[in-house]
Formats: structure tokens, sequence, C-alpha cells
């Protein structure tokens, strides 16, 4: 650190020498110019120019350097023109002049400067004038003073080359003289600066490529200089320009020349003129060296041609006839195919760059996609699977291309080669691929409706599906992988058809798929598949069995195929299993299946009695139980009596007593459903509220006993009572006002008792005798009933 300090601050140090030598002889040269005073303006200016000799400053000092000379010679050029409008000396003379300056560096820099007048003056034709001026720098051969003074000829002639239209143009030199000069310039610069490499020890390989990158404009600014040339349209670019720039770019055989080179061609030229000589440019790739970073100037190039695309649908007919695609194609392989070193993601990026190019400029040609990443396959077989984050990334964008185009899955799934590329990422990649798919699919509100389809796309997401590769369970995120179960659900319910039977073989299709997912996922899936069908089983029914009154086949296959796939859950979530029983239950009634419906519930109940065990999830259990079987109609008198009679004896049997009491009280609904015939028995309702009223009252005493009053009890009591009132307005005869009246007596004395009750059961009481104030109020047949009960 000390040494590098230490040179850093003797450049510093040099540069203040060099800048305090000029100055001084840019005083006396300012003091000769006020005088005019040639000679001692010459002398001085040559020796301020004597400055720029140093070898001891890196390219970045001697820059600053070189712009104060520059500065000071810009004046000296101006003193040059007023002489020569005075007549004080001719501008031959000034040409000859300058040329006895001691030194060739000084001299060179002011014979520049003149030559610049001299052209000017139109004395003699520009064409010699810079001729003379390109061929007399090669005596400079330090690298560094020859880029720079090459630079500054540059500078001074750029805008008086005998240019298309240029007041220089005729006698004074044409095109080809410009062209001539301007590549000249640039060849002789380009040798200067691939020589840097070859200066000094190799140890210093490192600073020498340093300084390199930072002198690479001045080469670089010799391109721009052509490209900016009026004359050079597109055959002079085609026939003249590029050959010549492509000739000494490979010829030079230096990797960092190549590269700057070539994306320099690529960033000053019109698209229009790469597109047009494209075969030419993509020729020189294969023959530079396998160092060169080809994988980012290609990407350029295709990016700057997919927009040049883009900006017009005039120019597309350009890009059929070049054969654009084609030739990117086969250059990209050549590439690829040379470079044996190049890393995977450098092949990859190339790809991206094609395919990306691909769909703005053909986005009707699958094939051309399709090629593309039929290629990326070929140069990823036989490898294992990708580790590497960077290429990772790039087979993402690769993928991902496609879906952002077309905007559908179903256009992805054309391409044979879409899912061969997934093969070869890793689980966690294929999980990021797959949940970028399926929220393409809920995005656009895709329907897939072929079972071919279904299938292709469940193996583009199988690493969503199932289990790719052996992971610890302490290694999956939880929260993750429910999101991920959570998007496949919803995309379950994208996948439809209008044809009944080709939906079925979907639902088959997407069964065959989920159960191999292992019992983690099925929580998550298997609801999704189960609703999909029964939303197909109510199509079915509505279009045909409502027409015919006959029994549509299909419909009891689709029910064999739920009750088949629900039992994968009874062990795993037979709290969800039975939920999805019941809405088999309901959707069979609806199509008048009883015997489908009375398997529905006996599959309920065994899950119910075998798996269902924790208190809380019975008590939601037997009251979903209770509340699907009061809306069937489709059974019997015999199945009914032993379903209701199964679910009021699980109701009695719960763990805690108002818990009995509230499932009884709710069997009281089995028995009596308006407008049903044979399920209006008044007796058994009455039975069932019997039974939950001795219940209350159990639950009352072991309360006391406990010490915890009656507060509980009380609360089930006005429960009661409010489905006493119910039946009593139903017009149940078995109800009857004393029936109410002694329920009321027996609230308000518990009420009443040394026993607390809760401020809620107060209200809750005081509500329901308003309610039946109110009746009495309204009157009517009903008020007249409730009159018989004194509150």
């Amino acid at each position: 650190m000390t040494t590098l300090n230490g040179g850093m601050d003797d450049e510093d140090k040099w540069l203040a020498e060099g800048i305090a030598g000029l100055q001084h002889n840019a005083h006396y040269m300012h003091r000769a110019l006020d005088s005019n005073n040639l000679r001692d303006a010459l002398k001085y200016s040559a020796q301020m120019l004597s400055e720029l000799r140093t070898s001891k400053l890196s390219p970045h000092k001697y820059y600053e350097l070189y712009m104060r000379a520059f500065d000071e010679l810009r004046k000296m050029e101006m003193f040059f023109m007023e002489e020569t409008r005075r007549g004080s000396c001719s501008v031959i003379d000034l040409y000859e002049l300058v040329q006895h300056a001691g030194n060739i560096l000084p001299r060179l820099y002011l014979l520049c400067t003149v030559g610049s007048v001299y052209i000017k003056s139109k004395e003699a034709p520009a064409k010699d004038v810079l001729k003379d001026l390109v061929e007399m720098c090669r005596a400079i051969q330090n690298p560094v003073r020859g880029l720079f003074l090459r630079s500054y000829l540059s500078q001074v002639s750029r805008d008086k080359l005998p240019d298309i239209g240029s007041e220089y143009e005729g006698d004074s030199g044409g095109l080809v003289d410009a062209i001539e000069f301007v590549l000249q310039n640039f060849t002789e610069m380009n040798k200067l600066w691939v020589r840097m490499q070859y200066q000094g020890s190799v140890r210093e390989k490192e600073k020498r490529e340093k300084e390199r990158n930072e002198l690479r404009d001045l080469v670089g600014k010799n391109l721009h200089v052509l490209s900016q040339i009026e004359g050079v349209d597109l055959d002079t670019y085609k026939g003249t320009v590029l050959p010549r720039i492509l000739e000494q770019v490979v010829n030079c055989k230096d990797d960092l020349a190549q590269y700057y080179l070539l994306d320099c061609i690529i960033q000053v030229f019109p698209d229009e003129y790469h597109l047009q000589t494209l075969e030419t440019l993509l020729g020189a790739c294969p023959q530079l060296q396998p160092t060169v970073d080809l994988k980012t100037v290609l990407s350029q190039l295709m990016d700057r041609l997919s927009n040049y695309a883009a900006s017009s649908s005039e120019v597309l007919p350009e890009f059929l006839q070049v054969e654009a695609f084609a030739k990117l194609s086969s250059s990209i392989g050549k590439v690829i195919e040379a470079q044996v070193d190049m890393p995977i993601v450098g092949a990859i990026t190339l790809y991206v760059s094609l395919l990306t190019f691909t769909l703005r400029v053909h986005p009707d040609r699958l094939d051309y996609v399709d090629q593309v990443l039929g290629a990326c396959v070929k140069k990823l077989s036989g490898k294992a699977k990708l580790e590497d984050s960077k290429a990772t990334k790039q087979i993402i964008a690769l993928l991902s291309a496609p879906l952002e185009k077309y905007n559908d899955i179903i256009t992805a799934l054309k391409l044979t080669n879409y899912p061969r590329i997934m093969d070869h990422l890793d689980s966690g990649t294929n999980k990021v691929m797959a949940v970028l798919i399926i929220q393409s699919v809920l995005k656009n509100n895709t329907f897939i409706s072929t079972a071919d389809k279904v299938e292709a796309l469940f193996e583009l997401i199988k690493g969503l599906i199932k289990d790719m590769d052996v992971t610890s369970a302490d290694d999956i995120d939880e929260e993750d992988f429910k999101e991920e179960q959570n998007s496949v659900a919803c995309l379950i319910h994208k996948l439809h058809s209008d044809d009944p039977e080709e939906m079925l073989k979907i639902i088959c299709t997407v069964r065959k798929h989920i159960l191999l997912g292992g019992p983690t996922r099925f929580p998550s899936t298997v609801p999704s598949l189960v609703f999909s069908a029964l939303k197909l089983v109510r199509r079915l029914q509505s279009q045909d069995g409502d027409e015919s009154g006959e029994e549509v086949p299909a419909i009891r296959e689709i029910f064999m195929i739920l009750h088949q796939t629900i039992e994968t859950l009874s062990f795993i979530s037979p709290e969800l299993a039975l939920r999805l029983y019941l809405q088999c239950a309901e959707a069979s009634n609806d199509c008048d299946l009883e015997d489908v419906a009375y398997e529905s519930f006996t599959q309920a109940f065994i899950l119910y009695e075998e798996e269902v065990s924790d208190s809380r999830a019975q008590i939601t259990a037997i009251h979903l139980i209770i509340g699907t079987l009061q809306r069937m109609s489709v059974f019997g008198v015999e199945n009914r009596d032993t379903l209701t009679h199964k679910a009021t004896g699980y109701s009695a049997k719960l763990l805690k007593k108002p818990d009995q009491c509230r499932a009884v009280f709710a069997c009281a609904h089995l028995f009596w459903i308006d407008d049903r015939e044979g399920l209006m028995d008044g007796e058994r309702v009455l039975l069932c509220l019997k039974r939950a009223v001795r219940i209350a009252n159990a639950a009352q005493q072991m309360a006391n006993v406990s010490s915890r009053g009656g507060s509980g009890s009380g609360t089930l009591f006005i429960e009661i009572l409010n489905k006493y009132l119910y039946f009593f307005e139903k017009g149940n005869p078995q109800i009857t006002a004393s029936m109410i009246q002694d329920l009321v007596e027996l609230i308000k004395t518990e009420m009443h008792s040394d026993n607390p009750t809760d401020a809620s059961a107060d209200a809750y009481f005081a509500s329901t005798l308003r309610y039946i104030q109110f009746q009495k109020q309204k009157g009517g047949a009903l008020g007249e009933k409730y009159e018989l009960i004194k509150v």
C-alpha cells in the first residue's frame, strides 16, 4: 500500500511539474503572440509542447496535461489564421517553418495546427495535407504520446474532411480521401493501442490493461467520425468502411481491442446498416480471439436489431429478406462451438438475446422460438443440473420470454423443447419457474381446455406437484410450501372444457398428477379437484338429466372417482375429508342418486367415528352433518331414519354437556322440514327438545357442584326456548303454549336464584321476551297463539 501511495504521490508531483512548465512557456508564448512575434511564439510553443514528451504519467494524468496544451494550441491556431489573413506570413511558409522545431513531438503538434489552417486557406488540396499529416504522425511510436497526437489530428481535421457537400470537396479531394484519412488514422491508432500490452514486465500486465481501458475512447472516436461522414451511405459502408474496420479488428489479435471495436461498430453505425451487413459482421466473430466476450457483443447487436424491428412495421420485411434469424442463429452456434471454454451462462445469455430478437421480429414463427430453445437444450445436454445462479437466472429469463410475449401458457405448450429445458433446472429453480407459469395462467385468465394440454402443463409444473429430490422436512419453508400449493389449487379451477367428455378426461389427468404429490400436498390440491368435478356433475345434470329425466352414466363414474380421491385424505386430514364427503352428498341429492348420497354419509360417519378425536372438531363435524342431512330430499324413510338416528346418537355423546345440548336440539330440525311430506314429525321434534332440556339440567347441576354457577346452563335454557318458539310458530301441534310458559318460568327462577348470571344471558332472555310481546302486539292468528304465553 505504501509503494502504491508513493507512486501516486510521485505522479501528482510529475504532473504538477509538467503543468508548471507548460504554463511558464505558455505565458511567454502569449506575450509573443500579443506582440506578433512569430519566431518567439513558435519557440515557446515548442517548449510548451515538449512537456508532452514525458513518459512518467499514467494515461489519466497525461490527459490532464494534454488538455491544457490543447487549449493553448487553439489560441495558436487562431494566431496562425490571423497571420495568414493579414499576409504577414503565407500559410505555405508557416507549414515549412514549424517543421524546424527541434523535437519531433512538438513539431508534429504544431504541424497539425498549421495543417488545419492550411486546409482552411484552400491553398492546397485538403486530401494532400491530410495525407501528409497522417503519414508524418507515424514518427511517434510511443503508444501514449502517439495516441494523443493522432487524437489531436482527428480533432482539428474532423470539420475539414472533403466530404460530400463539404466546402473542401472537389479538386481538394473527395469522399474516398476523407474515408481513407480516417481509416488510416484509426489503423495506426489501433496499432499503438494494441502495442501497449507488450510494454513493461509481466507483473504489470493488470496495470497496463487498466491504462489501455482508459485510452480506448481515443481509438473509438475515429469510428464515430466515420459514422458522421455524410457520404458514407449503405453501399460505401458495405463495400469499404466495414471490411476495412473488420480487417483491422481481426488482424490485431488482441481480445480487448476486438471486443471494444466490435462494440463501437454496433453502437455508432445505424441499425439499418447492421441489418444489411449482418453476414459480414457475423462472419468476423469466429475469427476473433477465444477470450473475446462475444456474448455481450452479439447480445447488444440483437437488442439493437430487436428495437429497430419494433420501431416500425415497415422494416420487418427487410429482416425476412436478409434472413436475419438464420444468420444470427448460425453465427451464435459457430461462436459457441469455437469458444470451447465459454461458461454455460455465456451460451445461455446468447440464446436469451436470440429468443428476444425472435419474439420481437418473428412473433408468429413458433418454429423459430422452438429452434432457439432446442439449441439451448443441446448445449445443456449431458450436463448436471444447473447450479450456477447466473446461468439459472438466464434460464428463467429464457423460459419467461414466451409467457410474457404471448400472454398465455397455451402457446408455450406448443413448444416441444420448453419442458426439456426445465428438466435441466434444479429443484428450487424448477419450482420458481412453475410458480411463474401458474401466475401467467392466473394473471391472463387463461383456460386450458384439453386433457393433452393439461398433461403438458402439469409436466411443466411437476416441481410443485411432486418432490423432485430428497429434501429434509426441516429444509422446507412451510409458508412458501403452502403458497405454492395454493397456486396449484387455483390453477385447477382454470382447467375447463365446454365438452363434458373432455372435461372428465381433464379431471382424470389432474387426479393422476396430484395423487403423486404425497400426503402433505393433498389437503391443498384435492379440494380443488373435488369442487371442479362437482361443478361438472351439476353441469351434466342440468344439460341432460333435466331434459330426459334419465340418469347420466358419467355422473356415477365421477362420484366413484370423487370417493376414491377423498379417501386419500382420510388419515391425513379427516375433518376436511368429512366436509368433502358431505359436499358429494349434497351434489348426489341434486342428481337424485340416493345410493351415492347414502354412501357419502356413511363415509362421513366412519370418519367421524374413527378419525375425528378432537372435541372441537367433533362439534364442528356433527353440526355439518346435521345441517347437510337437513337439506337432503333424496332419502327414503328407511335410509333417512338410519342417518338421523346416527346423527342424534352422536350428538348426545359429545364430550361436554353444553355441546351435547346444542347438537341435540339442532337435530330437531331433521324431523320438521317445511313443505316436505313425511318430514314434519312433531312428536320426534318434541323428544329432541325435551332431551335437550334434560341435558341442560344436568349441565346446570354439574356447574353447581363445581361451584361455577349456572350461567352456562341458563344460556342453554334460553337457546332451547328459542327453538320451542320456532317450532311453535311453524305449527308443530306437539309444542304448546303451556310448555313454553313452563320454560319461561324455569328460566326466570334460575335467573333470580342466588347463582350469578352473566350480562349476555340476561340480555338474550330479555330480547326473547320482547319478541314474544311483539308477536302479541302484531295480532293475527300467530298473535292469538302467543296470547296464551304470559311474560
